[in-house]
């Protein structure tokens, strides 16, 4: 007698779908490539449809088109990707030395090369994550196309007439003559399925960033390519170059970036000195260590963080050029990546800072072999975090001599979704949890809940976290699940795990680090993917980032100063 098969939760269910959605990226990878409207491009679409992340929003609904989602991806994606029927993704190859001009997505930082008025060359220089995201992206893009499809033509098939309208107005926008928008938007609400009211907010949320073609743009293309498919069998397609394939999980790029580092370090004498790397976003550090010195007057007239305001504002290009010219005076380092992991780093010695900020407990050896130095290495992106730390904790090898870097501590600050709570709080885990798998990594974090306490009503909490394979992959049901049982998760992000898994291999089996080494993870929450209006989706943090930022990042520094201190 068989036993009955129990019913799925939605969890279950969600769990389920991403694993096939990955298993077929995979295949489809080693394949080299697919159609994705074909066979395999409609069990992706199967999985992702199934699966109903929160950034895509309206995914299911056959006729409305999911507005936020679509501005969420195309901030992602190179423009004019919507024109092309052929995309090819590639390893680094050379084009970066030719005439075409690298397209760069605002949100990701990929050269993408448009080859002709039908294809598109996308490098894949950050490892498998940046593969799997990038075809979510394209996955929800040919659907959300379908739909725009659908919702220009009549049961007949025939174009209705808002389409051809529409067609005269995109003409019309690429000619730069004017055009009734009201008129336009009336068109347009139609074959985006969505109110006229809606279908305003998002032109004008799509105008207002110069790095995107318009909706109507937009729009007119998706649509004219999928009827192309549709009934002229103009299939569009995917494809992986064969050095790609080849070359990832290599840590080819990894290891270029890597040596490049310990180089500098050595050509600058800063080796052998106390290393604190630091991950995060290439400002802060800066900022906290010189913008009193180098803006006196601002400095005098605004508080620490109204100051790291002004400074974040995009209008402020100068202040933050004088200040970026000081710090090269007074000992800062900055080395742009030419690897191709697009991760720039800096370098910070200490020792060269004359006039320390106010707010940091300043104290430094008085040896100068001892007196830190701070490495800041730009955000990485899922798995590309292991192959930078795990080649970065390697020891330096030259010609006549090998030997491991001083690593005193490792600090990482990141962007996460957070569970409870809202954007601009903090999260401190205790560990990390590596999604979809049975791997778990559990660490001593030298920071606490106690050391971010404040008066601003940014809220902390300590907790577990799980690293997720894809923040666009998330759904409320795996979520709720995380959080509400057992696992009790504070909150996801996307480098935690792979980070923690080349430390412990550095410190732990290799020796190349100290077993001991100082771990500090904290993390501020861009979003909360379990409230309606508050995913990555709706858009960014603004100011409301500067706060947490800051605040991480001076915790981070103290505790570098009293650990240099402590050793006098």
């Amino acid at each position: 007698m068989s036993l009955p098969i129990p019913n799925r939760n939605r969890a279950q269910i969600s769990r389920a779908a991403i694993e096939r959605l990955y298993i077929a990226m995979r295949h489809l990878f080693i394949r080299g490539s697919y159609k994705p409207l074909g066979v395999s491009g409609e069990a992706m679409i199967e999985a992702l449809t199934e699966l109903r992340p929160e950034i895509y929003g309206s995914v299911n609904e056959p006729e409305r088109v999911e507005l936020n989602g679509m501005f969420y991806i195309f901030q992602r994606l190179p423009k004019g990707i919507e024109e092309c029927r052929f995309i090819k993704l590639i390893s680094r190859e050379g084009y970066e030395q030719t005439d075409f001009v690298p397209i760069i997505p605002p949100a990701r930082r990929r050269n993408a090369y448009r080859i002709d008025k039908e294809e598109m060359y996308i490098e894949m220089t950050r490892g498998r994550s940046d593969i799997y995201d990038i075809l979510t992206h394209l996955t929800f893009m040919y659907i959300e196309s379908e739909k725009i499809r659908r919702n220009s033509e009549n049961h007949r098939g025939e174009k209705r007439r808002e389409w051809n309208m529409l067609e005269e107005i995109v003409k019309r926008e690429e000619a730069g003559e004017e055009f009734n928008r009201e008129v336009a938007y009336t068109y347009l609400s139609t074959l985006l399925g969505r109110t006229y009211q809606e279908t305003i907010a998002a032109c004008e949320r799509f105008d207002k960033d110069p790095n995107l073609n318009s909706i109507f743009h937009i729009t007119y293309w998706l649509g004219c390519l999928s009827s192309q498919e549709a009934h002229q069998k103009k299939d569009r397609e995917i494809s992986f170059s064969s050095t790609l394939r080849d070359m990832i999980g290599h840590h080819l790029h990894g290891s270029r970036w890597a040596n490049a580092i310990k180089e500098a370090l050595h050509e600058y004498q800063l080796d052998g000195r106390p290393l604190h790397i630091i991950s995060a976003n290439l400002h802060s550090v800066m900022n906290s260590l010189y913008a009193e010195a180098a803006l006196p007057k601002e400095a005098a007239k605004y508080p620490p963080k109204e100051l790291f305001e002004l400074l974040s504002m995009p209008e402020n290009g100068k202040l933050r050029q004088r200040l970026t010219d000081y710090a090269r005076q007074h000992g800062m380092v900055q080395l742009d990546d030419t690897s191709g992991t697009n991760i720039s780093v800096q370098f910070f010695d200490l020792g060269k800072i004359k006039t320390p900020p106010r707010f940091l407990d300043w104290q430094l050896p008085e040896k100068k072999e001892q007196i830190p130095v701070v490495f800041v290495m730009d955000y990485a992106f899922g798995e590309q975090a292991y192959e930078t730390m795990d080649e970065l904790l390697r020891p330096h090898e030259m010609p006549n001599h090998r030997h491991d870097l001083p690593v005193a501590s490792i600090n990482i600050m990141g962007k996460a979704g957070i569970l409870e709570g809202g954007k601009g709080d903090i999260m401190v885990p205790s560990a990390h949890v590596f999604e979809g798998t049975a791997d778990n990594y559990p660490f001593k974090n030298d920071l606490r809940k106690e050391d971010f306490e404040n008066d601003l009503g940014i809220g902390v909490l300590e907790g577990l976290m799980i690293t997720v394979l894809g923040t666009s992959l998330q759904n409320r049901d795996i979520l709720r699940y995380f959080r509400k049982s057992s696992w009790q998760a504070i909150g996801l992000e996307m480098e935690g795990a792979h980070y923690q898994k080349a430390i412990q291999a550095a410190s732990k089996i290799r020796h190349s680090v100290r077993e001991d080494v100082v771990l500090r993870y904290a993390y501020y929450a861009s979003d909360n993917p379990l409230e309606t209006g508050s995913t990555l989706a709706s858009g960014s943090l603004g100011l409301s980032g500067v706060a947490p930022t800051y605040m991480i990042t001076r915790v981070f520094l103290n505790k570098i100063l009293a650990a240099s201190a402590s050793k006098k």
